[in-house]
């Protein structure tokens, strides 16, 4: 792992915003993208990496997550993107197996937009 994406993971952990169980289960989501050729990277993926751990921490917390209205110019990006789709709902099925809480359906969708630009950005 791209050592500033790692040390991203490793400030929250420390000052305490993020659960190690959520980091590793983040560290693991980020090494599967890695594996499956994306480039990840603090400057590819910090992004997502922060939404995701905040997102998951959040739910464990019972803290409501926002959920919010995709608009027409996300759905339209989304449906040119099924892989980025399929990935983000594997993640919500594994997060609530790992950690037991699903993603609602709008962190689903937005996290199927860091994939899909992940995807975008990767050569």
């Amino acid at each position: 792992m791209d050592t500033l994406l790692a040390q991203r993971i490793r400030i929250f952990v420390e000052s305490g915003q993020v659960r190690p169980e959520v980091a590793a289960f983040v560290r693991a989501e980020l090494d599967a993208l890695a594996a499956d050729g994306c480039v990840v990277t603090e400057e590819s993926a910090g992004m997502l990496t922060s939404h995701l751990l905040m997102a998951l921490t959040r739910l464990q917390d019972g803290e409501p997550v926002e959920e919010f209205r995709a608009d027409d110019i996300a759905a339209a990006e989304l449906a040119d993107h099924p892989e980025a789709v399929r990935r983000a709902h594997a993640v919500s099925v594994r997060a609530e197996s790992a950690l037991g809480s699903p993603l609602p359906e709008s962190e689903i969708s937005f996290l199927a937009m860091h994939f899909a630009l992940l995807r975008r950005d990767t050569p």
